[in-house]
């Protein structure tokens, strides 16, 4: 079926700093855990296109999947702005209720200098309409996941904020000509 796209959406693995931060662009990936590593390579289409987002942990993701990413920064994280690097803990301390407020509508809402999450849907929806059909194995973010099973799912944008997608898991959709379906999430 030359109309049929596989997508093998992988979260990267865990950000190699501390927890609690919205990490940047260039957070690192803990890529130690050989063996998370080596199930997840083994359930992966051999020879299949590598897209990543440009993120640093992406890339290291990838590699250490043995994998040759082509970076597109379309499929990076939603854009936090100013609260970029920072710590959720400390950013509520200083805005109190206006961040409790943000995240009550997080799909919406734009942090200081950054997007919403409909913006990173929008961007999302551009760079998987140029996928090739076949098989392609997307290292992204949980953000970049979510967004992908909005779309395919036809969801609101605050429902898809639902869904878990931990590191190093494993989420597969179908682009089927103009139509999708959703094969498993988070395994």
């Amino acid at each position: 079926m030359s109309d049929l796209t596989r997508l093998w959406l992988i979260r990267h693995a865990p950000v190699d700093g501390p927890k609690g931060v919205m990490h940047g662009s260039d957070a690192p990936a803990d890529v130690s855990n050989h063996a998370a590593f080596a199930a997840l390579r083994a359930r992966l289409p051999q020879g299949a296109p590598c897209i990543a987002s440009s993120s640093r942990r992406t890339i290291e993701t990838a590699e250490a999947l043995g994998l040759s990413p082509r970076p597109e920064p379309r499929l990076r994280e939603q854009c936090f702005g100013d609260w970029t690097g920072r710590r959720h803990d400390d950013i509520a301390r200083e805005m109190g209720e206006a961040y409790a407020a943000f995240w009550r509508a997080a799909a919406d809402n734009r942090p200081p200098g950054g997007e919403s999450f409909v913006d990173q849907i929008a961007r999302v929806r551009a760079a998987l309409a140029e996928l090739p059909a076949g098989d392609v194995v997307l290292v992204v973010h949980s953000g970049t996941i979510r967004a992908a099973l909005a779309i395919a799912l036809d969801l609101a944008p605050e429902p898809a904020l639902r869904f878990v997608i931990d590191t190093l898991s494993l989420t597969r959709i179908d682009r089927i000509a103009d139509s999708w379906r959703v094969v498993a999430v988070n395994c």
